[in-house]
């Protein structure tokens, strides 16, 4: 990537991550007041090339990510607009103790963009693997969270980051994402899932590198098994979509969530507590790393072991196609 003019347009030719220090060194030159920090892990979360542009305005804390987290509420609370820069698994469980009472409980305009997400660093063993930072980071007041699911989706959600006051846990993985998107305005907005694929008899929820194998799944449904799967990139997993929640649930009776996190608190929780909520019957299933320490390998086969891979989901959607729900499809004995 040396020496790449970046454009917009670039963005179909990056790395999720790489997106991510190019957006924010975009914003950098239009808004003097954003500032970058790092825990020694500028390079691996590519907020390097801010610090190479905006030398003055970059601050490298070492492997002090408390610290980082805590000097990052200050800074905010100084008008500044910080964007901290660390893996996923140091922002949502390393430092949640400064996450939580500096920056959440004081609802401050701190953004923080967490790599590495999910098992996307999957070689690197337990202590890499993060499939409890949704669950964590949902669980934050006045905190949103947000799974991209592509490059330009990642454009979108820092741009998007920037606009909105307050807290802000954006979730993106080591890089090299399946593309999903081939130009910015698709309708982005935090909190409004996106429709990929149109469907009447199943809808699978995706979020992250989740949402291109879904993608792909409904495309063989369609065209082998007459399956009309609906597929709803989940980006926000916080405030999630209910409205778009409850017409998947409403007109096609079948739901399956598919993330890259744990099946307990995450993406497949939020969709089921809306479920529980609406009071509308359907059949639900989640697919995720259940609950366990995952094991250790590439990406790619970890999705495939766990499931969360095109395969995966084409084995669950067909399963699930086979069960009944309820005795009819009257809606009159819903509670």
């Amino acid at each position: 990537m040396a020496g790449l003019t970046y454009t917009m347009l670039d963005t179909t030719n990056l790395s999720t991550a790489e997106i991510y220090g190019k957006v924010l060194c975009d914003l950098g030159e239009q808004h003097p007041e954003i500032i970058g920090l790092s825990a020694d892990l500028a390079k691996s979360t590519k907020i390097g090339v801010f610090a190479k542009k905006f030398p003055n305005r970059f601050f490298n804390l070492g492997i002090a990510e408390q610290n980082m987290f805590g000097i990052a509420a200050g800074m905010a609370n100084a008008g500044l607009v910080p964007f901290v820069s660390t893996f996923a698994i140091f922002t949502s469980m390393r430092a949640l103790d400064q996450v939580h009472t500096d920056i959440c409980y004081q609802n401050l305009n701190v953004k923080m963009i967490a790599t590495h997400a999910g098992l996307s660093f999957g070689q690197a063993g337990s202590t890499h693997h993060c499939t409890e930072d949704l669950s964590i980071m949902r669980a934050m007041a006045n905190c949103k969270v947000i799974a991209p699911a592509d490059g330009i989706e990642t454009a979108n959600a820092v741009q998007a980051a920037y606009e909105t006051n307050g807290p802000i846990y954006i979730r993106i993985n080591r890089g090299f994402d399946q593309k999903l998107y081939t130009k910015m305005d698709y309708g982005f907005e935090i909190g409004k899932a996106v429709q990929m694929v149109d469907g009447t008899d199943l809808t699978i929820i995706a979020c992250g590198s989740c949402v291109y194998q879904a993608v792909e799944a409904a495309k063989i449904l369609d065209t082998v098994d007459g399956i009309k799967a609906r597929v709803l990139n989940m980006h926000t997993i916080k405030p999630i979509d209910v409205e778009a929640i409850m017409k998947a649930v409403h007109e096609t009776r079948r739901i399956i969530t598919v993330e890259d996190h744990n099946v307990l608190g995450g993406l497949g929780s939020a969709v089921g507590e809306v479920i529980a909520e609406g009071g509308k019957a359907c059949a639900f299933k989640r697919l995720g790393i259940p609950d366990e320490f995952s094991i250790i390998g590439l990406h790619e086969d970890l999705m495939s072991y766990y499931k969360i891979d095109t395969n995966g989901i084409l084995e669950n959607v067909r399963e699930l196609m086979g069960k009944d729900f309820e005795e009819d499809d009257d809606w009159e004995d819903e509670v």
